[in-house]
């Protein structure tokens, strides 16, 4: 398998990113990875070219660039190359750690929506508190600002399926992320929604989710729209942020007895960091593309960037977009043969 990345993207670009791609390269033996961005600037980190290939290249997008517009005339970013390269069958998935809004843009209008599916939306894997190793998804966590009821029940098909071929949950509980527990809570469109989820045969929906109990092992994927769903991910990596400032403030301000219960709590201060810790489950994922399209946190590290590359390459392995391809066409087939009897 072959993965484009973006090399020229996020904040400490293009050493972390390299630095990733090469730990990712020493494990994976079957994966190759296409470099897209300044070549003198990654080989100035590169140790090893094996299974990689630089493609040099020195527009790129920058994070205040308009997004649509970057990708319809910067026609040589090193991220519009690396989606070219996806969409011409060069490459698997492409992987950046830079505009948000630019790649999402790049994953819609060049490796192209699936047949079927009306709105592509964000997957957000996050911690669960309640559990040792748990983890859930959040769909849709920034894709769209807007989105109708039947937007709600394709991104849980989406999501069950990628819990399902990514992190292996056979039968994954699909809960709406609501107000309240009860079936008429919401708006107009949430209401609608939780129709279409109960009656869905093929989904396991356990019902509404409120905010409150969303970490606490209530659903494996939480649906929602993306304005709601993008305030929801903002405020639990807010408040795992400042929960950890807080903790070490008191530590340190509470004196010697403080600072020695400090020093005995620190192999459990670091467990906690760590469970909190988003980059471990990798990075946003756009579901409803013609192939993987993932995004990493402007600010990541080597780490994190491994870990996103070794969640491409279990989607891939797992052939998570065929399953959506065969899904959705038939729907859409069907759909069509509806239309066309009445």
């Amino acid at each position: 398998m072959k993965i484009a990345v973006d090399a020229m993207g996020g904040d400490n670009a293009p050493q972390t990113v390299v630095a990733g791609v090469e730990h990712a390269r020493d494990e994976f033996e079957d994966t190759e990875f296409l470099l897209y961005g300044v070549e003198k600037e990654i080989r100035k980190y590169l140790k090893n070219e094996t299974r990689i290939t630089i493609i040099h290249t020195d527009e790129m997008i920058m994070m205040n660039d308009e997004p649509v517009k970057a990708i319809r005339r910067k026609k040589n970013a090193s991220m519009v190359l690396a989606a070219r390269a996806v969409k011409e069958h060069k490459a698997d998935a492409i992987f950046s750690c830079g505009n948000t809004g630019a790649l999402l843009a790049a994953g819609l209008l060049i490796v192209g929506r699936i047949k079927g599916i009306s709105r592509p939306g964000l997957l957000s894997t996050l911690p669960m508190i309640g559990t040792e190793e748990g983890a859930f998804n959040l769909l849709d966590s920034g894709a769209n600002a807007e989105n109708k009821a039947e937007h709600l029940h394709q991104y849980a098909i989406l999501g069950k399926y990628y819990a399902q071929n990514v992190r292996h949950i056979e039968n994954p509980r699909i809960g709406l992320l609501n107000n309240g527990t009860e079936p008429h809570k919401g708006s107009k469109v949430t209401q609608e929604a939780y129709q279409l989820l109960a009656e869905d045969p093929n989904l396991n929906f356990v019902g509404n989710i409120e905010a409150s109990n969303i970490l606490n092992d209530a659903a494996d994927v939480v649906v929602a729209d993306g304005f709601t769903g993008n305030a929801v991910l903002k405020a639990i990596e807010g408040t795992a942020s400042a929960i950890m400032h807080l903790v070490k403030k008191a530590i340190l301000d509470s004196g010697l007895k403080g600072k020695i219960g400090g020093l005995l709590l620190k192999s459990s201060l670091k467990g906690l960091k760590e469970k909190m810790n988003q980059s471990q489950y990798g990075g946003a994922v756009l579901l409803g593309v013609k192939a993987p399209v993932v995004k990493a946190h402007g600010s990541s590290d080597g780490q994190t960037v491994y870990y996103t590359l070794k969640q491409i390459h279990t989607m891939i392995e797992g052939e998570m977009i065929p399953d959506f391809v065969n899904y959705f066409s038939q729907e859409h087939a069907a759909s069509k043969t509806k239309e066309q009897s009445i």
